[in-house]
């Protein structure tokens, strides 16, 4: 991956005059405002999807499931409706239920839920609220890990690059999160970290890969700074943007 392709899929940022940033993926279809977290989470983010726009409608497939070793993650719903898979059991949740938990380990992934008013309605939208607990470890569910895993969906979808498997595991690692296997797999989370780490962290630095790129991260010295934790990752540090 070049630095003109990195370009090519950079994010547009807006900052607000309330101070909240809103940073739009795959051509309007995502937007999420990032807002001020509340104590002991490591972040939260107000997302709105556009599930009748192109780029969800013709999505070809839902996200990949996934799990999280060392931090919660919470969601909630204020307009639409999300569905929340969880070990294949999906999950409506809509405005006015309970915060929904996603415990550590759990293999999840979210999506907006499809409906025939969703499909007849172009104005139609998901408002959810993202959040999840703080860590001290380095590699964590942020801004930074999701600043750059849409920068690289974007490549992917409205740039019509290829996936590149090494890269999604080098990221998902950098964000505290691992592919999920087939149920049948023996001892499959332990296997999926596994798997992430000695190839995502330990042979896709050895080969170049980041889990942060410059070009797409806000904060560059925190991507630094996490990167820095790892032998295979310390070399991609470089602090340019400090001032």
């Amino acid at each position: 991956m070049t630095r003109i392709e990195r370009l090519k899929a950079v994010l547009p940022h807006e900052l607000q005059d309330d101070g909240t940033l809103n940073i739009t993926a795959f051509e309007g279809a995502i937007v999420t405002r990032v807002l001020q977290a509340e104590k002991q989470r490591a972040f939260h983010f107000e997302v709105i999807f556009y599930p009748n726009h192109p780029r969800l409608r013709n999505a070809p497939s839902k996200p990949p499931a996934h799990f999280h070793p060392y931090q919660e993650e919470y969601v909630s719903v204020t307009e639409g409706a999300l569905t929340v898979e969880v070990e294949g059991v999906e999950h409506i949740v809509r405005p006015g239920d309970p915060e929904f938990v996603l415990r550590r380990g759990v293999n999840h992934r979210l999506y907006p839920t499809t409906t025939s008013d969703t499909a007849q309605n172009q104005t139609e939208r998901v408002r959810c609220n993202l959040s999840a607990e703080g860590t001290p470890n380095a590699f964590a569910l942020d801004l930074v890990f999701f600043e750059n895993w849409y920068a690289y969906q974007e490549q992917i979808v409205v740039h019509g690059a290829r996936l590149d498997l090494i890269q999604v595991m080098s990221m998902f690692d950098g964000g505290d999160s691992y592919l999920s296997l087939p149920w049948w797999v023996p001892f499959r989370s332990l296997v999926a970290r596994t798997l992430g780490i000695v190839v995502g962290r330990w042979l896709g630095g050895l080969l170049g890969y980041q889990p942060f790129y410059e070009e797409w991260t806000t904060d560059w010295d925190l991507a630094c700074a996490k990167m820095e934790t790892s032998m295979f990752q310390t070399r991609f540090s470089d602090k340019r943007k400090t001032v």
